[in-house]
This record gives C-alpha cells, structure tokens and sequence, in this order.
C-alpha cells in the first residue's frame, strides 16, 4: 500500500483508527486525506495524523485510488449522490455503512468497483475482525488495496456472498456488546457475593482477557477449552450446567438472528 493514495469521507472513530492503523504501518502521511464538516475534528486529527483535512469531500478525494465512506448509514445515499460527479472511474470506493448494499451504492453512485465492509469497535486498539464482499468490478489490485486497508486495524475475511455481511454483522459488528453484557452482568453478581465494586471489575475484565487470549493463542478449539477447565462435580461445572439448563446456547442463537434480521431490514429501509 506505499504508494496507494486514500481518502477518508468522514474523520470520525473508525476513520482515524484506520488513519492511526495506516500511519503506524509507516504509510506516508502524504498519501492520506480525509474530509469532515467539523473544524475542530479536522484541526484535531490533522494534529495527530500528519494528514492533510478537507471541508470539502470532492476535494478530499481528487487524485485517491481509494475513497472509504465512514459516515452514518443515514447519510449514505445523500453523500453518495453528491460524490458521483468528482468520482473517477479508477477509484474503488470503500463502504463501512452497515446495512447499505452494494445496488444501493452503484445505484447512487454509478457503476462503480464498490467493496463493502463490516468492521467492528476493537478496530479503534488495532484489534479488530472485517468482512468484506467486492463486486465484480472490483480488480485483484483493488482487493488487496482494501484487505491491505482494513488490516491495518485487524483481521480482514473476504465473503463469497453480499448476504453474508449480515451473519458477520449479527456476530462481530455487533458482537463486543454481548461481551460487554456478560462482563456487566458477572460484575454485578460479583458484588452480589460480597466482592468490593473495585475487585469484582477487575476479576472480570481480566478473566475476559485472558480467555479471549487463550483460544485466539491456541489451535485448540472453544469447546475443548471450555472441556478442559470443567471438572467433573466441580464449581465450573455447576456454573456451565446451570447456563445450559437456562436455555443459554439457545438465547444466543435467538440474539444473533434477530441482529442478521436487523441488518437485512435496514438494507431494505436505507437502501432506498
């Protein structure tokens, strides 16, 4: 990506963590811009970035092979509309809008080599997943501007199927909050049980970590971990079977296809 040219509509957290992630790759401050309507961001993440702001988005992404969209998914159709006259038929556009299709993009913005991609939080410490589905339009040499991209803050996954975005939607996109849930709510039993506020967060976010750093670590997989700290009659198994006699895989299963079934309705809706 050492000479491949970006610009960032839009300067806000998932903008500047991939600017943050690109930067610390060592990719020239020159090769970066972005745009952003609010002059105290662009003054700000000029500062930090070294990268050149913009008010104005068609004169951010003049001489970009590369033009990421990073505003609202509400704001996607208007900013596309407005894009289409100072877009360049070389230009691959980025989309990380959830819920808006790539026939919703090429029908606002032409027909154009479209990638769209499903990033999530953790992107913003360089830790997080994407996946991504090209159109067809879309050149090898693109693809790998885009992987190279979105690596820059993670892991990148490319998807056979546009609709797969929403399974990906439904269990990264969405999915720091159901950890974010189950650490809130093994924290407040902690208190239950007579641990101090101060102690019980820090038991539980470290157990967290330190799980989530064992089965990334290892080959082994989720349930044969979850296997080998469950004694037989001890306190874990006691734990597991109550999870399970509380419908706990199956809840699950209903939370992360209602999320699918959100993304697909929102396409539907902002895709108009």
């Amino acid at each position: 990506m050492s000479t491949t040219r970006i610009a960032f509509i839009g300067a806000g957290n998932m903008a500047t963590s991939l600017i943050g992630g690109l930067r610390a790759q060592g990719v020239d401050a020159a090769l970066i811009r972005a745009s952003d309507p609010g002059a105290e961001t662009r003054a700000r993440v000029a500062a930090e970035h070294g990268i050149e702001l913009f008010a104005d988005n068609a004169e951010a992404i003049e001489g970009a092979d590369v033009v990421l969209i990073a505003v609202k998914p509400q704001m996607m159709k208007a900013m596309c509309i407005a894009l289409r006259p100072n877009l360049k038929p070389h230009q691959l556009v980025v989309s990380v809008a959830a819920g808006i299709t790539c026939a919703s993009m090429n029908r606002w913005l032409g027909d154009h080599p479209v990638v769209r991609c499903m990033p999530n939080t953790p992107a913003l410490l360089r830790q997080g997943v994407s996946g991504l589905y090209a159109t067809a339009q879309v050149s090898n040499n693109q693809r790998a501007q885009a992987e190279q991209l979105l690596s820059a803050v993670g892991i990148a996954l490319w998807l056979d199927e546009e609709k797969q975005l929403d399974a990906v939607t439904a269990v990264s996109g969405s999915g720091p909050a159901y950890f974010f849930l189950l650490i809130e709510a093994m924290t407040a039993t902690a208190e239950k049980l007579g641990l101090p506020r101060d102690i019980a967060v820090q038991l539980t976010r470290q157990t967290a970590l330190g799980a989530a750093l064992m089965v990334t670590g290892s080959d082994v997989d989720a349930a044969e971990l979850r296997r080998r700290v469950t004694s037989p009659a001890g306190t874990t198994e006691a734990a597991i079977k109550a999870f399970q006699a509380g419908g706990f895989e199956a809840l699950v299963d209903t939370a992360l296809t209602a999320a699918a079934h959100r993304s697909a309705e929102m396409a539907e809706q902002l895709g108009k």
